[in-house]
């Protein structure tokens, strides 16, 4: 018995989301505000979701750099590159830089780490954290979800149409992940 796309994304879309959104998270998140806007996921559970998933994929790897990362950094000197300009503005804003990374791109996944690496108490992080995965996750839910609003407006009833758009951005997002691994490997 073979499930149809909407069936697949009603019955695996809030896992999706968690395990999207614990590695990376906007483009997943805007996907499902756009399919809780055709009324195959809620947005209320998508956000909850992603929430949950930003903010334990955060606090795992800020325990990991808190507890092993000065060795495990000794041994990854590019890594150790990658975190430096990061390093700096958490030294120059600390709270700001808790509450405002994960809406900057190129430093989502290195920011924990170098918190982790910080003097910044756990107690500290961890309400920090909480706080900016909230509104993160709220801010890019309901972007994804008004997206599809204005999407519905422009082209009409989306519901023909949403499975060939659906599959047109993850088609455009794997492709953008494939070239920037590809450039790192061989380029």
């Amino acid at each position: 018995m073979s499930l149809a796309p909407a069936d697949l994304i009603a019955q695996f879309g809030y896992a999706a989301i968690l395990i999207g959104t614990f590695l990376e998270g906007e483009t997943i998140l805007i996907l499902a505000g756009f399919a809780a806007h055709q009324g195959l996921l809620r947005l209320d559970l998508a956000i909850l979701c992603a929430f949950l998933g930003s903010a334990a994929g955060d606090q795992l790897w800020f325990a990991l750099a808190r507890h092993h990362g000065q060795r495990f950094l000794a041994s990854r000197p590019g890594l150790a590159a990658r975190i430096a300009p990061a390093t700096r503005w958490l030294e120059r804003y600390p709270t700001s830089f808790v509450l405002g990374f994960r809406f900057v791109y190129g430093i989502r996944n290195v920011a924990p780490i170098a918190i982790g690496l910080s003097a910044i108490p756990t107690r500290r992080f961890v309400l920090l954290n909480l706080c900016a995965a909230a509104l993160w996750a709220g801010i890019f839910g309901s972007t994804g979800y008004y997206f599809g609003a204005a999407m519905e407006t422009m082209l009409g009833d989306l519901k023909t149409m949403q499975l060939k758009i659906l599959g047109g951005i993850a088609l455009a997002v794997l492709a953008w992940f494939g070239l920037r691994w590809i450039s790192k490997r061989f380029f």
